[in-house]
């Protein structure tokens, strides 16, 4: 881009998207373009006027006719389009190995765990990793966030995201309970502790160990650069499968996230380079590396059938959400992260759990 263009491109990095760019806004001195940290903090800065419509920087319609919906959605505030998705990952993706898991997907998650529980004997259903350093926990609020999706419905996770659901209610309960149904001492490789020590990228190694420990693991569209690691060194191959419905009026649902980014100054070096990320050249090189979808529907250069897969899931899904604990205020999700991890060690504390997080939720969304 740089020497096509005559452009330079300085960037930096940072652990707090959110925290860095309110510095820079605070003194006058934000990015040109930026990577945002969620949809409800890119709401945020676009009802303050910060965010540059981009209906007036790219072709709207050409946008729109590539994209997939749900991104499209996501991007738009009182019906201007503020963010655009760079790279998507679809969370929420059961992983196997097919010479030992052979009965093929369900389309109902009862029918799916009871062949879990028998279809091969001696072997756990799942493998899970709740360790990730600083940020352990995380893989466990992401089973939650589909139990809830699928259980309760859109609007009761919109609600909860918001703020406005609160965890001590029914629909909350019901998916921590749910989740405590595949993290129970016997239904996971290593046990609970186990499941607390693993670290996520490695939880699926189970898969292919002679004899296998585990069925499945839960995980989203980048966990394949782990298990090519693992296939590398033991051997075998994978297959995934959509999470199965739960409620047949919530058919469809799936659950992403992905790279957001933002212009919040419009000069002819940001237009260009959002330009050309989005671009088809970008796009390519972004697939090509594997472990990432593109919000580009049109693309169909992935590097192998299990991607292709993945993008139809994604432009056809019939409900989209964005994770829950990515858009929910940093306060918030991390007590939800820390949450995951007591109730895996301690299911009986439950509502102990709930009533802390309820705490949390009066204080982070400012109802205090």
């Amino acid at each position: 881009f740089e020497e096509r263009t005559g452009h330079r491109v300085e960037f930096t990095t940072t652990r707090d998207l959110q925290a860095a760019l309110e510095a820079g806004l605070a003194a006058g001195d934000p990015p040109d373009i930026a990577g945002l940290p969620g949809p409800g903090f890119m709401t945020q800065l676009a009802k303050a006027g910060h965010l540059v419509d981009l209906g007036e920087v790219i072709d709207l319609g050409t946008y729109k006719r590539q994209t997939a919906p749900a991104f499209v959605h996501l991007g738009t505030v009182d019906g201007r389009l503020v963010g655009v998705f760079l790279k998507g990952t679809v969370k929420g993706l059961l992983w196997y190995n097919p010479d030992v898991y052979q009965a093929g997907p369900f389309d109902s998650w009862v029918r799916l765990q009871h062949a879990a529980m028998t279809s091969v004997e001696g072997v756990r259903p799942w493998c899970i990793g709740l360790a990730s350093d600083a940020s352990s926990g995380w893989p466990g609020t992401d089973w939650i966030e589909d139990f809830l999706l699928r259980q309760s419905g859109p609007q009761a996770y919109d609600q909860w995201i918001a703020g406005r659901l609160p965890w001590t209610s029914p629909e909350v309960r019901w998916a921590f309970q749910s989740f405590g149904t595949v993290v129970g001492e016997q239904d996971v490789a290593g046990g609970i502790e186990g499941a607390l020590r693993t670290h996520f990228s490695r939880a699926g190694d189970g898969l292919f160990t002679d004899p296998p420990e585990c069925l499945f693991v839960h995980q989203g569209t980048f966990m394949s650069t782990f298990l090519d690691e693992a296939v590398a060194r033991s051997g075998g191959r994978y297959e995934l499968m959509p999470f199965p419905d739960i409620d047949p009026r919530f058919r469809g649902a799936l659950i992403g996230a992905g790279d957001l980014i933002a212009l919040l100054r419009d000069t002819p070096g940001s237009r260009d380079l959002l330009a050309y990320l989005l671009g088809e050249e970008a796009q390519s090189i972004l697939i090509s590396a594997g472990g990432a979808l593109s919000g580009n529907v049109l693309l169909a250069d992935y590097p192998d059938p299990r991607l292709e897969q993945q993008a139809r899931l994604l432009a056809q899904a019939r409900i989209f959400r964005f994770d829950a604990s990515d858009a929910m205020p940093d306060a918030m999700s991390r007590a939800f992260w820390q949450a995951a991890l007591d109730f895996t060690a301690d299911q009986s504390r439950l509502e102990e759990i709930l009533a802390g997080l309820e705490a949390v939720r009066a204080t982070a969304y400012g109802q205090d």
